[in-house]
């Protein structure tokens, strides 16, 4: 693989990828942890933490709150937690492209007492964040969104939450419910929490719920549809952080596309990530899945194109898209239309990309239909979207002439990716 600044070109493999490989540390989860331990009472310890540019906004933004932490080494973080206090009654905090940084710190912020400002790049310029506004503001809070077009930046002004009745909107993000539930427990009542509409990617609330009970916070629910959350402290703690599911998909998709066996330690079937279910989608596919008490390990086979609903798993769908065109026969994803509000409009840029390949492929309001055909060698727009740059980079591995435009966007989750794929791509030979 040779890389320049502007782009990257992958090198096809000359047999199946055969190896063992260990992602960094989950950003959904390091970023959940971040923000339990900062309002926890007491040290905590995060290890196994990920080192990326969505952890380091999330990372400068507490200590402008006043939380104090330290990074003992690249994957473990010590945090002293405000005890649900925030120490600095004004901030600006600034975060990039980060939805899950901005949308957990806007919920956060909430809970304090005085004026705070969050905000981000273009992109996060157009990235909605109403519906949780609309949230805080049921609660008391005086949160806008400053240009008034419902996305950041935005402002905070507050003497905390109150408790009661608050509805918000589940079917653009989960982030608004996850980052209203993680700092529930500090309102200054009981709080009911309903969800309005569909809820998507179910899976990342889950993951939420699971960590607060990390944390010794116990939420009510029982149908994820509303939540009875009473006032409690999270009690800080030593933590443990899975390897992150989502980079997985790409190294099972490359032992899936190479017809090669990859086997990822740290995951299985108790894994806090929806993600890992990826491999069940191989497994549709075609693909040999084995589970183990702490690895799963995939054996590529010959592939079949599969209609499938990938809401609970979005963030993999890119990384199917890749397999798919190496399939035989039409693949269908569905109910994905809340990949548009990503990084980028993640649903448009895998059918202008793939149509740039010379694949045949159908746009759908709710996701895409791929048929498989000849590829034509071509450069890949990467739209600052790290999830582009990474599952696309797949098709290299069995096409000549794929260039990955702008690869250091991948600095945002998986700044090391493409060195872990050369590696696990050498190992093989």
């Amino acid at each position: 693989m040779n890389s320049d600044l502007k782009s990257l070109e992958i090198q096809p493999v000359k047999r199946p990828i055969i190896g063992e490989i260990t992602p960094p540390g989950s950003k959904s989860i390091t970023n959940r942890a971040l923000i339990i331990a900062a309002m926890a009472e007491g040290k905590s310890i995060l290890r196994g933490t990920l080192e990326s540019d969505d952890t380091r906004v999330m990372l400068e933004s507490l200590k402008k709150l006043g939380i104090s932490w330290s990074r003992d080494d690249h994957n473990t973080i010590t945090i002293q937690g405000c005890g649900g206090k925030i120490p600095a009654s004004q901030a600006d905090l600034w975060l990039e492209n980060s939805g899950t940084s901005i949308r957990f710190l806007t919920a956060m912020c909430a809970t304090g007492s005085g004026t705070y400002v969050l905000d981000g790049n273009k992109r996060m310029r157009e990235r909605p964040i109403e519906d949780l506004i609309h949230s805080l503001q049921a609660l008391n809070v005086d949160a806008t969104c400053i240009n008034g077009n419902r996305c950041p930046p935005v402002k905070i002004q507050t003497q905390g939450l109150s408790g009661g009745t608050v509805k918000i909107a589940g079917s653009l993000s989960s982030q608004y419910l996850s980052g209203l539930l993680m700092v529930a427990p500090y309102a200054q009542g009981p709080l009911e929490i309903i969800v309005e509409g569909e809820l998507v990617s179910i899976p990342y609330i889950e993951m939420t719920l699971d960590v607060m009970k990390r944390f010794g916070v116990d939420v009510q629910t029982e149908d994820l549809q509303s939540y009875h959350i009473k006032p409690q402290v999270y009690r800080g703690c030593d933590y443990q952080i899975e390897p992150d599911a989502s980079a997985a998909s790409y190294f099972f998709a490359a032992a899936a596309i190479t017809k090669g066996k990859v086997t990822i330690p740290g995951l299985s079937r108790r894994a806090m990530q929806g993600d890992v279910h990826f491999v069940d989608v191989l497994e549709e596919m075609g693909c040999e899945v084995t589970w183990e008490d702490n690895s799963i390990t995939v054996q590529g086979r010959k592939l079949q194109g599969i209609d499938i609903d990938m809401n609970a798993i979005s963030d993999t769908a890119q990384t199917l898209a890749a397999v798919a065109v190496f399939a035989e026969g039409p693949t269908h994803v569905r109910n994905v239309a809340h990949m548009r509000i990503k990084e980028t409009d993640r649903v448009a840029a895998v059918v202008t990309e793939l149509k740039r390949l010379g694949i045949h492929v159908e746009e759908h309001p709710d996701g895409f239909t791929i048929h498989p055909g000849p590829i034509t060698p071509s450069s890949i727009k990467t739209y600052d979207d790290h999830r582009m740059a990474m599952s696309f980079s797949l098709i290299g591995l069995m096409t000549p002439g794929i260039q990955i435009e702008d690869p250091d966007c991948t600095a945002k989750t998986y700044p090391h990716y493409f060195e872990d794929l050369q590696k696990l791509c050498e190992s093989s030979m």
